[in-house]
């Protein structure tokens, strides 16, 4: 009996642990996100952000052009005024979580987040405006912020025009 199990079960699984093709492996392939971004026409968008004041380089990696940009990289850190009752408090993440939500939706934020465990910073929030001073502002007009349960440091980010997070 247990030739027989050998006989039929091994070349079943001989067959089935083939490896799978690398476009089923759940992966983009590097190429296809390369094959992408080429077809960005880099000198219109980057005189376009240029002429809204936005700060940009290329970067050239192989046969690759990048259009660097110019982000604000918001740390949203415990603030120094943590009393609020669970009231107050509620109605300030409330708020806290629509301003957060304006700011993605009228293009002013590009990635937002919390920070897990109970660290100095809280959260992020990349910003997409010309300027530091135009970032530090729209983040010092977080609710949370202005209560004093947030504070914020902003810092100048570089990434590539276009990537993303997968």
């Amino acid at each position: 009996m247990r030739k027989l199990i050998y006989i039929f079960v091994l070349p079943l699984l001989l067959v089935s642990c083939n490896e799978l093709p690398k476009q089923k492996r759940g992966y983009p392939r590097v190429e296809k996100g390369l094959e992408e971004r080429s077809k960005i026409n880099i000198d219109s968008v980057e005189n376009d952000l240029k002429q809204k004041g936005y700060q940009t380089f290329r970067y050239k990696a192989d046969d690759t052009t990048y259009l660097m940009q110019q982000y604000y990289m918001v740390f949203l850190k415990t603030g120094e005024n943590r009393s609020q009752d669970s009231t107050e408090l509620a109605r300030l993440q409330k708020e806290h979580l629509a301003y957060l939500s304006k700011m993605a939706s009228e293009g002013y934020a590009s990635l937002i987040g919390p920070f897990g465990g109970n660290g100095e910073i809280r959260g992020i929030a990349v910003y997409n405006t010309a300027t530091l001073e135009e970032a530090d502002s729209l983040a010092r007009q977080d609710p949370m912020v202005k209560a004093g349960r947030l504070e914020v440091e902003v810092n100048p980010w570089w990434t590539a025009k276009g990537g993303k997070l997968n």
